[in-house]
């Protein structure tokens, strides 16, 4: 095995990513209201419940809101040059609906930005990530009702307004693309999935779609030295076989997640999700302004997610699903997966990163990329540790293959390791599926110190950092 040759480039942004929900805690602490999470303790694998319950791990999460100072300085000491982390809407507008905002949750993020300008991080910030406050799921059955396009516009001018000056990266819906497969999750659309009619959801698409195009427009009246990217879950699909029949369901599954992008860099629908809708039934209320804010109000950069790709075939024979994130796709006979049931496929992050640089010529972003697996505390050397040589090694080959993208040309602006301290997972609510190079000592049952500790994982993030990606294996 060789080193690559190749560091990754000046300015290329490194570090790690977070989301609110699954890390903060404090779930009503300083006038916070309730979101969707408090009503999700077992994440999607169960429905919601009527009310927060004691099992919900979100409630305290890894308490990020009371050691963020102490999380941020490990960061630093791996080096980071930015941070990506999520405003949670209901701390800011408990309710979703409210005149004004809360105060003290604003004055939280200002303390989050002040510690990562003390260290020199530039923070990334997504300003909605799978927790619309629960009032606007419960009164207004979530984005399927364009009220939602107005509320989110007050919440974006208070951030922008707020934080406009000191945030040069901002992301208007995470995983936008997702709201098709879970609906409440990243809709806050109350309406169970199996009884939500393709027209509400469609048109709930439509809206989120317009109101990240909206707040692209605030962000450049009151931001205008920021840059706004869309964040969609990348998941390149490949034919089963070389059967054309396979290659087109490929391809027409690939476009379900791709038309999201099309809709954020071109301003417009493509005609083939326009078909779709068709063949579905669905007609779209869109206004005049709708069009105009798609148009006027494009994306500087794509930012994705991507941890797994997955085949498709036209043959319902061969329909062997397996697990990817949150959509379902075929089992890729050659691959392996992850201990929850996601393939690994680094080449996938490079044909993902050359699609898209090909269909859009846009500036990207890799927001989230990384490995849950059941990690063990152990004594090294008279230290704790967790000795992940798993997880360095998917990094690492992932990582490579982000270096082959960039050698092909493909313009990345940086990378962001997905739960770069463990956290609570998204899709199963578990404490024990962990990301970070960062071992929190808390369990599923919520037992634990909340004590925090590098991982093996941590050393070698910090050096690939510090070399330019030059420490990378191939």
């Amino acid at each position: 095995m060789s080193n690559t040759t190749t560091a990754f480039p000046d300015g290329f942004l490194w570090g790690g990513a977070t989301a609110a929900n699954q890390i903060e805690g404090a779930y009503l602490e300083d006038g916070k209201g309730l979101s969707i999470q408090d009503v999700m303790p077992h994440g999607i694998t169960t429905p919601r419940t009527a009310g927060p319950t004691d099992d919900n791990l979100k409630q305290v999460a890894i308490d990020f809101y009371h050691r963020y100072a102490e999380d941020i300085a490990l960061f630093a000491e791996m080096g980071y040059s930015t941070y990506r982390f999520s405003i949670a809407w209901s701390r800011i507008f408990p309710n979703g609906d409210d005149a004004e905002p809360n105060e003290a949750g604003l004055a939280f993020y200002d303390r989050v930005l002040d510690e990562l300008e003390k260290h020199g991080i530039e923070p990334l910030v997504t300003i909605s990530h799978y927790e619309t406050p629960l009032h606007l799921a419960e009164a207004y059955d979530g984005w399927v009702n364009r009220d939602l396009i107005g509320f989110y516009e007050r919440y974006v001018r208070v951030l922008f307004a707020r934080y406009g000056s000191r945030v040069k990266y901002w992301l208007t819906f995470n995983e936008i693309n997702s709201v098709i497969h879970a609906p409440f999750m990243s809709g806050g659309i109350n309406t169970p999935k199996d009884e939500l009619s393709p027209t509400d959801l469609y048109q709930a698409v439509h809206h989120e779609l317009v109101a990240s195009a909206l707040a692209t427009k605030v962000a450049r009246e009151l931001a205008p030295n920021a840059q706004i990217g869309c964040m969609i879950l990348a998941m390149p699909v490949y034919p089963l076989t070389p059967n054309p029949d396979d290659v087109m369901a490929a391809l027409t599954t690939d476009r379900t997640n791709l038309a999201f992008g099309d809709v954020h860099v071109r301003g417009a629908y493509p005609g083939y999700y326009l078909r779709s809708l068709r063949e579905k039934g669905v007609e779209l209320d869109i206004t005049e302004d709708d069009r105009r804010l798609l148009a006027e109000n494009t994306v500087d950069f794509v930012s994705f997610s991507y941890y797994a790709s997955v085949c498709e075939t036209a043959d319902a024979s061969k329909r062997v699903t397996g697990e990817g994130n949150l959509f379902p796709g075929v089992r890729n006979p050659e691959l392996r997966a992850s201990e929850w049931g996601w393939q690994i496929d680094p080449v996938g992050l490079r044909i993902a990163l050359n699609q898209f640089w090909d269909r859009w010529q846009k500036p990207l972003f890799i927001v989230e990329n990384g490995l849950g697996a059941k990690d063990e505390l152990v004594e090294v050397d008279g230290i704790r540790t967790v000795v992940d040589d798993y997880r360095i090694a998917y990094l690492n080959d992932h990582l490579v293959q982000v270096g082959e993208a960039l050698e092909d040309g493909v313009e990345v602006m940086g990378y962001t390791s997905w739960g770069c301290i463990d956290l609570v997972s998204a899709s199963t609510a578990q404490l024990s599926k962990r990301y970070g190079f960062i071992y929190v000592d808390r369990n599923d049952d919520g037992s634990g110190t909340l004590e925090r500790f590098r991982k093996k994982s941590f050393g070698w993030y910090a050096e690939v950092i510090r070399t330019r990606g030059a420490a990378l294996r191939r």
